[in-house]
């Protein structure tokens, strides 16, 4: 499921849509693919499912990609990965709320030598249902 294996070009046809649309989706921060050392950008079934999602979101829920960063960015990752109060006091994340954590240049924090593909916050997304799962997870 996360095992990166196909490259822009093959993703984009399975998704059918343009490679250019893959890229604007990265640029924006809605997804992060694997790059091998030659800058290669791969995806992983679980990219193709968060493609879906946002894909859906756009056409059938007509929400835009500034709405769905802004989605994004109301996750509560310092709930996730349980930042300290020393951590979220350092954290741009924390008191911002345009872009998804893994956007952010994290400096002073726990979150510094994470890679965000990899990290439990950005993986906890990959698809529509998983966002709402994670967040009724995180309810007290």
């Amino acid at each position: 499921m996360d095992e990166p294996k196909y490259t822009i070009s093959n993703a984009a046809k399975l998704m059918g849509i343009s490679v250019h649309t893959l890229r604007m989706y990265e640029r924006e921060g809605l997804i992060i693919p694997f790059k091998k050392s030659s800058n290669q950008r791969l995806y992983s079934d679980r990219d193709l499912e968060r493609v879906k999602c946002i894909r859906k979101t756009i056409n059938d829920d007509k929400i835009n990609i500034e709405g769905i960063r802004r989605v994004l960015a109301l996750i509560p990752c310092w709930a996730i990965v349980k930042c300290s109060a020393e951590d979220r006091s350092h954290c741009e994340f924390f008191s911002g709320y345009t872009k998804p954590c893994w956007m952010i240049n994290h400096k002073k924090n726990v979150c510094k030598d994470r890679e965000c593909r990899t990290c439990e916050v950005y993986q906890s997304f990959g698809s529509c249902s998983s966002i709402k799962d994670k967040m009724k997870e995180l309810l007290p």
